[in-house]
C-alpha cells in the first residue's frame, strides 16, 4: 500500500455539508454549488470555532483569549508547575486540577525523590483543593477520559498528547506555565487558529487498528507542515463505523501531526461512552452547522488502510508492514540517520534483524494512552489465545491504561489468555512512551503501541555507546508478531477471532482510593517538601541591549524537545531546576551545559562590575564599550533549524533559562507550545528568514542592541551583528505576534516575575 492511496490531501478551502457532503471542485465552483442550495457557510460553523468561540473571554479576531474547564498534569510536571503558580500568588485551584503519578512512579534513580514529589503532590491538592491520581491509578489520559471529559468542554494539560477530541473535549499540551496562567486566572491566548477537516469515508479491514490509521495520517501530514498549529476537525460518513476506543487511539496521536488540537463529532458510540462511565448528563450532540468551511482536508479511505509501521526516529516515518516486508532495506534508511545524528558514538545495524528474509524484532509493548486500552488489548489477547511468545529473546509486556481497564480485562479473562500465551502485564505508567520501562538491548529493535518513538525516547544512551530503537506499531500486529516469536508480521495476515466487546467501568476503584479536593481548599495545610524540591532561582528584567553566545548550532531539520532536555531518569530531578538543567542537550549537545555556564559566570561577573570577555566582543561592534555593558545582558542562545517537535514539557526551556540562556533563533518554531516555553520563561524567540544562512559556530556572538525598547514597543524586525571568527556581520532577527502580555513577561525576565511585578 501507498499511503497516499488512502490518504488524500485537499490544499485549499473546502466545506462540508450537512456534517457528510464534501464538496469537491475549487473553492469558487463550492461557493457556487452552495448558492445553488441556499447555503452559506463560514470557519465559525466548526465544531472547533464553536468550542473555541464559548471559551473565549475576549473577541478579538486577532487574538484568542481563552479559559479552560479543567486542568490535569503529570508527575513530570506539577510540581513546577505549583512552585511557579505559588511564588506568582496561588491561593487556590480556580477549575478542576488532577495530578496524576504516571510517569516517574517507577523510576529506579534518586534515592526518594521520586515519592517525595508524590507526597508534595497529595499535600498540594489538600492545600489548594485538586484532585490526587496515587500513582499505577492510571495514565494521565485515560484518568481524563474516564472522568474529566464533557462534550463542549476544555481541558489543558501539561502534556502534549492532551487529546480528548473523541468524546467532543477540546484538549490542549502546553507546558507548565500556562497552566500557572489558568491556575492565577489568566488565560491562554492564542491567534484564531486554521481548522483541518479530516475526513474519514468508510471502514477499517480486519486486523486494522487505530495506530495504523495514526500512523498513516502522520505521516501524510507530518514532514511537509500541512497541519502545524492547526486544530483537526473529524468528521464524515465514516465516522460511525469506528469504536469509541478506535477513535481514541487516533486522536491521542493527532498530537504527532503538530497540529494544535482535535475535535470530533459525537453521536451514539460517544453517548454510550458516558454512560457506560456514569455521567450520561457530560453528553451533547456535537456536529458542523449546515455548512461548515475548513481551511484544508484530508481524505481518509479507511477500507484502504493497512497494517502499518512507523520507523524510528519518527511516527510520521510510516511504511506499511508489508511495504517494509517486500523491501526490508528501508531499514538502511533508520542506519543512515542514526550515522547523521550519532556519528561515531555508537555501533548500529539494523540488519542482523532480517533472517530468511523476515524481519525480526527484540520485543513488543503496548502501553499507555495510546495502546493501553481496552479494546486494543482484547484484540492481541484474541489473537495469542492458545498461543505463545515464545522461548526466545522476544518478549512482550503490556501495561493497563487504568485500573478500571485493567480490572475489566480480569473479568473477561483477556488478561489470563495474554499471560498464558507469556505475556507480562505491568502497573498503569506511562514508562515506555519515554524511556522507563523495558529499555531494550543495545542495537535492539523494539515494536510498541506508544506515542513517540523519537532517539533515546526508548531510554537507550547514545552518549554511552548505547543505541537502541522503536518503531510503531498497532496491538493488533505486536500480537500477530508475538505469535510468530518476534518474526514481523502484519495483523491483516493472521486470524482474528471475535471476542467480547463488552465494557464495564467500575468508578469504586476512584472512589476509593483518588483525593478529589476540589472546592475543598485547605489553606492552613502544610505543603510537604522534600530535600529534592527547591524553588526557582533568582531571574532577571531583559536589560537594553543583549548579547547572545552561542552555545549550541543544531542543523537538524527538526530539533525535539527531547533532545533539548531527554527524557527517561532525567526526570527524576524534575522537581530540582539546577540538577535537572544539567542534563539539558546532554544526549545531542554534550558541551553544551558548560558552553552556557561559562556564560553565565561571565554574566555574574558583568554585573558585579564589568567582564573582560563582554567588554572585548563591544568593542567590535560599539563605540563606547564600557557605557553599553552596564546595559547589556550576557547570556547563552541555541540555534536550530526548526526547534521544539515533541513533548510539552517546559524544562526543555526552564533548563536553558537556568544556565543563563536568554534567546533561541530559528527559522520557525515547529510548535506553539514550545514557543510559549521559551516566551514564559524570559527567553526571546528570535526568527530569522528562510533565505538567510546560519553557518556561525559555538562560540561567535550575537549582538542586539535596543532589544528592550524594541519589545517594548513591538518591533518585529531587529537588527542585530554576529560577531563570528571571521568578522562581524550584519543580520535580520525577527520577534512575531507578540501579545502585550507576552511583551511584558520578555520584559520582566519571565512568568513568575510578571506575576511578582503586578501584585
Amino acid at each position: 500500500m501507498k499511503i497516499m492511496d488512502a490518504i488524500k490531501i485537499i490544499d485549499h478551502s473546502v466545506y462540508l455539508v450537512d456534517g457528510k457532503e464534501l464538496l469537491c471542485g475549487d473553492i469558487a465552483a463550492q461557493e457556487a454549488e452552495l448558492s445553488k442550495r441556499g447555503l452559506s457557510g463560514s470557519r465559525e460553523g466548526t465544531i472547533a470555532y464553536s468550542i473555541l468561540n464559548s471559551h473565549s473571554v475576549k473577541k478579538d479576531e486577532k487574538k484568542m483569549q481563552v479559559r479552560f474547564d479543567s486542568l490535569i498534569s503529570h508527575d513530570i510536571t506539577y510540581v513546577g508547575i505549583i512552585q511557579t503558580a505559588r511564588a506568582s500568588g496561588l491561593k487556590e485551584f480556580p477549575v478542576p486540577y488532577a495530578l496524576t503519578n504516571c510517569h516517574n512512579s517507577l523510576c529506579a534513580v534518586g534515592g526518594t525523590i521520586n515519592e517525595d514529589d508524590h507526597v508534595f503532590g497529595l499535600s498540594a491538592a489538600k492545600k489548594y483543593g485538586g484532585i490526587y491520581v496515587p500513582a499505577n491509578q492510571a495514565v494521565i489520559h485515560q484518568y481524563a477520559r474516564e472522568m474529566m471529559t464533557k462534550c463542549g468542554s476544555m481541558i489543558l494539560g501539561s502534556d502534549s498528547h492532551t487529546r480528548y477530541g473523541a468524546m467532543g473535549t477540546m484538549g490542549v499540551g502546553e507546558g507548565g506555565p500556562e497552566l500557572v496562567k489558568q491556575l492565577l486566572r489568566n488565560t491562554w491566548d492564542v491567534t484564531p487558529p486554521q481548522v483541518a477537516l479530516i475526513y474519514l469515508e468508510n471502514a477499517p479491514k480486519k486486523g486494522v487498528g487505530p495506530h495504523d490509521v495514526a500512523i498513516a495520517l502522520c505521516t501524510a501530514v507530518f514532514k511537509k507542515g500541512l497541519v502545524t498549529n492547526k486544530v483537526l476537525e473529524f468528521a464524515g460518513p465514516g465516522v460511525k463505523n469506528l469504536s469509541m476506543d478506535f477513535r481514541i487511539g487516533i486522536d491521542v496521536m493527532t498530537t504527532e501531526t503538530a497540529c494544535l488540537s482535535s475535535i470530533w463529532e459525537t453521536d451514539e458510540t460517544v453517548k454510550s461512552f458516558y454512560t457506560v462511565h456514569g455521567r450520561p448528563e457530560d453528553f451533547k450532540e456535537l456536529k458542523p452547522e449546515k455548512a461548515a468551511k475548513y481551511d484544508m482536508a484530508v481524505r481518509i479511505d479507511l477500507s484502504k488502510i493497512e497494517s502499518m509501521i512507523a520507523l524510528p526516529f519518527h511516527p510520521s516515518n510510516g511504511y506499511s508492514i508489508h511495504e517494509l516486508q517486500d523491501n526490508p532495506s528501508i531499514l538502511k534508511e533508520v542506519e543512515e540517520a542514526a550515522k547523521a545524528q550519532f556519528g561515531d558514538k555508537v555501533n548500529f545495524s539494523l540488519k542482523d534483524k532480517v533472517k530468511d528474509g523476515k524481519i525480526f524484532v527484540d520485543q513488543g509493548v503496548i502501553a499507555g494512552c495510546a495502546g493501553g486500552m481496552f479494546e486494543n488489548v482484547c484484540e492481541a489477547a484474541a489473537i495469542l489465545e492458545n498461543g505463545s511468545t515464545g522461548d526466545g529473546y522476544f518478549s512482550l509486556s503490556v501495561y493497563p491504561s487504568s485500573v478500571p481497564v485493567n480490572l475489566a480485562l480480569i473479568k473477561n479473562g483477556t488478561e489470563q489468555k495474554l499471560l498464558e500465551a507469556g505475556a507480562v502485564f505491568k502497573p498503569c505508567f506511562c514508562g515506555p512512551c519515554f524511556g522507563a520501562g523495558d529499555v531494550p538491548a543495545n542495537n535492539g529493535l523494539s515494536i510498541r503501541h506508544t506515542t513517540r518513538n523519537f532517539p533515546n525516547r526508548e531510554g537507550s544512551k547514545p552518549g554511552d555507546g548505547q543505541l537502541s530503537c522503536v518503531a510503531l506499531v498497532d496491538a493488533r500486529s505486536i500480537a500477530a508478531t508475538a505469535l510468530n516469536h518476534g518474526a514481523l508480521t502484519a495483523a491483516t495476515d493472521v486470524s482474528i477471532p471475535e471476542y467480547d466487546k463488552t465494557y464495564t467501568f467500575d468508578k469504586g476503584v476512584y472512589d476509593r482510593r483518588v483525593y478529589n479536593g476540589f472546592k475543598k481548599a485547605q489553606p492552613d495545610y502544610e505543603l510537604k517538601l522534600g530535600p529534592n524540591i527547591t524553588d526557582w532561582p533568582s531571574m532577571y528584567e531583559l536589560s537594553d541591549n543583549l548579547l547572545l553566545k552561542l552555545a549550541a548550532v543544531l542543523q537538524d531539520e527538526v530539533t525535539t524537545t527531547d533532545e533539548l532536555i531527554p527524557s527517561g531518569e532525567t526526570s527524576s530531578y524534575r522537581s530540582n531546576p539546577l540538577r535537572l538543567s544539567q542534563f539539558a542537550l546532554s544526549r545531542r549537545e554534550p558541551m553544551y551545559v558548560k558552553r552556557a555556564e561559562a556564560v553565565a559566570a561571565e554574566e555574574a561577573k558583568r554585573r558585579k562590575g564589568s567582564s573582560e570577555e563582554v567588554l572585548s566582543v563591544l568593542k567590535k561592534v560599539c563605540c563606547n564599550a564600557e557605557e553599553t555593558e552596564k546595559n547589556t545582558q550576557f547570556g547563552s542562545c541555541v540555534f536550530a533549524k526548526r526547534p521544539g517537535d515533541g513533548s510539552a514539557r517546559e524544562q526543555a526551556a526552564s533548563c536553558q533559562k537556568v544556565l543563563g540562556g536568554f534567546a533561541n533563533i530559528c527559522y520557525e518554531f515547529a510548535t506553539k507550545r514550545y514557543r510559549s516555553n521559551c516566551i514564559n520563561w524570559g527567553i526571546l524567540p528570535f526568527t530569522i528568514d528562510r533565505s538567510t544562512a546560519f553557518d556561525y559556530d559555538n562560540g561567535d556572538y550575537v549582538f542586539v542592541p535596543g532589544i528592550r525598547d524594541a519589545i517594548q514597543n513591538g518591533k518585529e524586525e531587529i537588527p542585530a551583528k554576529v560577531i563570528a571568527k571571521d568578522g562581524v556581520h550584519d543580520i535580520t532577527l525577527f520577534v512575531k505576534g507578540l501579545t502585550d502580555e507576552e511583551k511584558q513577561i520578555i520584559l520582566d525576565g519571565c512568568l513568575m516575575n510578571y506575576y511578582k511585578n503586578k501584585h
